[in-house]
């Protein structure tokens, strides 16, 4: 049996993982400019004023019905060609921000700017699931740990450096709806490049292998299809753990994120230089989280060999309950920078676990469907924690009781995983018969 690459550059070897990454690569580096663009405007724009609530609405209506788009993507994605998703998805989504920075140019807020943010993100969910369920079709399935390691860290730094062209570009351009509907339109450009890279995979290349592909859709078969995901992954233990884990993980990821953005726009002061406030402030934060993201691929795979994937989420859960409340409590700009760098190194470590669970335990013809449940628990939690958020933090953003509350929850959910990983040692070393 010929051995299963375990460095990045063994991955390197197939053109067709290269062209896979270089596709997630270019689309998530539009998703930090635009995401960058949108910040902006919301939260740092001098024009604009949002209070904890303006913030929690904007999250709910962009991600709530986001999420909800999920169902369909799963059941099409198992149906249509992924390569031709990847596509056309990017296309769509270079032509939505444009429409979208024609709005931020106008000054139009309220319903209609969210609705038009909407429609991206809707866009993006299509493509992000078909990034993660094309993937086994481009490495051996004993590659799919450092595969998503590098892929899912890889593509968090590229939705960084994004981020990072956006504040460079807004601070050329100036401040104001003109100059972030300028970041916002710069987005359609690296979209427009990821759907030409997309374009050089046959039609067939990443999926489905089911011969549904061509199969009408009719309404039913999204609740069906839906419905027919989470029974699949209820019937797999260590999946169903997997989304347990990673829902707890994105509760806490959603009262930080409100917390993070609160912080650097109403209460931080700059700490020289080095530690800016406002939109560059939280730059920082996410740069500190990608480093941790890249620490993460590196370290989780020989992790994984070791001690296997779920006592490793155990770990990384547990130290993201230490971590959030060691660097959460001071409330200052270097302590918070510290603490995104945890919560990205906890983050990557256990969502690269979940993907690689899901994808082993999985078979193709249920994957599109499966991660579109992943999908929608990992959106919904979010939301769900951003809302809470809002009517427990005050506008200031600091809010002892929240941090010792997310580190209780990291650490209870820590216990639990490891109780399940144990559980299962159990059942393995007990005689069939």
């Amino acid at each position: 049996m010929q051995q299963a690459p375990r460095r990045v550059r063994q991955l390197f070897d197939r053109p067709d993982f290269r062209r896979l990454l270089t596709t997630r690569l270019l689309s998530q580096a539009g998703d930090g400019v635009f995401q960058a663009a949108l910040a902006g405007t919301v939260l740092f724009n001098p024009q604009r004023a949002a209070d904890p609530a303006d913030v929690a609405a904007g999250f709910a209506v962009l991600l709530l019905p986001y999420s909800l788009v999920g169902p369909f993507a799963g059941v099409l994605l198992d149906r249509w060609s992924r390569r031709q998703v990847l596509v056309l998805a990017n296309l769509v989504r270079g032509v939505l921000v444009l429409g979208v920075a024609s709005l931020i140019a106008a000054g139009v807020s309220g319903g209609t700017f969210y609705v038009a943010g909407l429609l991206v993100f809707a866009v993006n969910r299509f493509l992000l699931a078909a990034l993660s369920a094309g993937l086994p079709h481009t490495v051996d399935e004993r590659a799919l740990v450092p595969a998503n390691a590098f892929s899912t860290t890889a593509g968090t730094a590229a939705s960084v450096v994004g981020g990072g062209v956006a504040v460079g570009i807004a601070s050329l351009a100036g401040s104001g709806d003109a100059a972030y509907a300028v970041v916002a339109a710069s987005a359609a450009v690296p979209y427009a490049v990821a759907s030409a890279v997309a374009a050089g995979f046959t039609r067939g290349h990443l999926g489905p292998d089911s011969g549904t592909a061509t199969a009408r859709l009719a309404a039913g078969d999204v609740l069906r299809g839906m419905v027919d995901g989470a029974r699949h992954v209820a019937a797999i233990p260590p999946a169903a753990a997997a989304l347990a884990a990673i829902a707890v993980h994105r509760v806490c990821f959603g009262f930080l994120t409100l917390m993070t953005l609160l912080l650097y726009r109403n209460t931080f002061e700059a700490w020289g230089p080095l530690l800016p406030i406002g939109l560059a402030g939280v730059g920082q934060v996410l740069t500190a989280g990608a480093v941790g993201a890249l620490l993460a691929a590196v370290v989780t795979p020989r992790a994984v060999r070791r001690i296997g994937a779920q006592r490793w989420s155990a770990l990384l859960l547990a130290a993201g309950g230490v971590g959030q409340v060691a660097f959460g409590l001071p409330f200052v700009p270097p302590t918070a920078v510290a603490g995104g760098f945890v919560l990205g190194f906890v983050g990557q470590g256990v969502k690269i676990c979940v993907d690689s669970t899901l994808q082993e335990t999985v078979d193709d013809t249920h994957r599109g469907r499966v991660f579109s449940v992943y999908d929608t628990v990992f959106n919904t939690t979010f939301v769900a924690a951003v809302v809470a958020a809002a009517s427990l933090l005050p506008s200031s953003g600091v809010s002892a009781g929240v941090v010792l509350g997310i580190g209780a929850a990291y650490l209870v959910a820590a216990v639990a995983y490891a109780e399940s990983a144990r559980r299962g040692l159990l059942r393995a070393r007990t005689p069939v018969g």
